[in-house]
């Protein structure tokens, strides 16, 4: 840690004199710097020749590190981009004494892998959030949620953690746990459902997590992206953070490339940048016919559009997207969107919980008609039944799991419009026959009430 640092952590972001000299990697990288100097995930020694301890704080009233969150317009990474500020004050302010940090590192969307990389390439980033943010709001339990089924990944922040706590450099212990590894497990309330000794489920709101989360504790509930960029604004400040990124999108984020791209993987980028030199940090594309944006919840949008958009999410929300779970699949012209959409709305319907009629009803009856749409035979009335289902999923479930999948689906409709009519007119295109399937939709046996523990 810097001598600046630590003054600027004693004396309040308020008057900070200059903005301090942080990581930065050939292009710009912040999170990924060490990766990027090194080649190589940072150990416990490296982390803290790079970035020093923990820094601290005078507390007079609210705690600086979330003021300076609220000054450098940190957002959420996981998806909803909440105001971090904002979390963190909620829970901060709560009549409750004890109060839990979960770290979110679940990363249940199938086509992202942004969250897996971060936790391998700059681990100790993450576990200094989860404290900063522990000390922020004066918890005194923290969790990493990692799905159950990277064992490998979960085994090694467990030692990670201990060797911190071996050299006393935490004052409280992370603990490392494992959820089932389903779509909606990696939801807010279902994270804090299980940890309490329920199933992996999302529940209503509210009350939400901040109010009652664990063991009806106030919890607050951070993506591992947004709880990286906290540690790094403790350190350099709102200012450094800000520098990057546009006024209402300041910072820069995790992006996953996917699909039609010669180097697919995770990219950190500036918000602001152009779609297109986003996409092209993969490499040249060749015959895009469309880009998702966001993921499996997010929103299909013609190439020629995309390219013209700004990555951030006021940049994509003139186009009706937005970042989501920081996923940009490209679809090559050899590829038919409506067997992809279908094949991922059967994936979805299959994650459901089964909670409420929308998930149980609506969801499993619109992935069939979608995929009689694209891989069958299907008429303008059940087109029209298609439609109908696509317009009443959203706003009627027990979670936004419905919400999402039918933002995919009515996306899917508008930007493939001229393959609906030649589906409708002639039946499934050769594409969607014989082209093998771009996006990853993992098949599984069907979820047992047993698989949710």
């Amino acid at each position: 840690m810097t001598t600046d640092t630590h003054a600027a952590g004693r004396r309040g972001y308020g008057r900070r004199p200059r903005v301090p000299r942080g990581p930065e990697g050939p292009n710009g990288e912040r999170l990924f710097a060490g990766w990027m100097a090194t080649g190589r995930a940072a150990d416990l020694p490296e982390h803290l020749a790079r970035y020093g301890g923990l820094p601290s704080f005078a507390e007079h009233g609210e705690h600086p590190l979330i003021e300076a969150a609220a000054r450098a317009g940190l957002t959420g990474r996981g998806g909803a981009a909440f105001p971090t500020a904002t979390k963190l004050r909620a829970v901060a302010r709560a009549k409750r004494p004890e109060r839990v940090v979960v770290a979110n590192g679940m990363e249940s969307e199938p086509a992202a892998a942004k969250d897996k990389a971060l936790l391998r390439l700059a681990p100790h980033l993450v576990l200094d959030g989860i404290l900063l943010a522990a000390e922020a709001v004066g918890a005194t339990e923290a969790y990493l949620c990692i799905a159950d089924d990277r064992v490998a990944l979960a085994r090694a922040l467990r030692e990670m953690v201990a060797e911190r706590n071996y050299h006393g450099l935490d004052h409280i212990e992370i603990q490392v746990r494992t959820p089932p590894h389903h779509y909606v497990s990696s939801e807010a309330s279902a994270l804090v459902n299980w940890l309490g000794g329920g199933e992996a489920k999302p529940a209503t709101t509210p009350p939400r997590t901040a109010e009652r989360g664990v063991a009806g504790l106030p919890t607050l509930v951070d993506n591992v992206e947004t709880l990286a960029h906290l540690a790094l604004i403790a350190r350099y400040g709102p200012d450094w953070f800000r520098s990057r990124g546009t006024a209402e999108s300041p910072g820069s984020t995790l992006v996953t490339l996917a699909g039609a791209v010669p180097a697919p993987g995770v990219y950190e980028v500036a918000y602001g940048t152009p779609l297109r030199e986003v996409v092209s940090l993969g490499g040249a594309p060749r015959d895009v016919q469309a880009v998702l944006v966001g993921g499996y919840f997010g929103t299909w949008l013609p190439a020629g559009q995309a390219a013209a958009l700004e990555y951030s999410g006021p940049g994509l929300a003139v186009a009706g997207a937005n970042p989501g779970a920081g996923v940009l699949a490209l679809l090559p012209s050899t590829s038919c969107g409506l067997a992809e959409t279908a094949r991922v709305l059967e994936y979805l319907a299959g994650q459901s919980a089964r909670q409420c009629g929308p998930c149980r009803f609506g969801l499993p009856a619109t992935a069939e008609d979608f995929a009689q749409l694209a891989f069958g035979r299907c008429d303008r009335a059940a087109r029209e039944r298609l439609e109908r289902h696509v317009a009443l999923l959203p706003g009627r479930g027990a979670c936004k799991h419905p919400d999402g999948a039918a933002r995919l689906a009515a996306s899917a409709l508008h930007t493939f419009a001229h393959e609906v009519r030649r589906h409708l007119s002639a039946g499934p295109c050769p594409a969607a026959l014989q082209a093998p399937p771009l996006l990853p939709a993992p098949a599984a046996a069907p979820i047992g009430e047993g698989d949710w523990r």
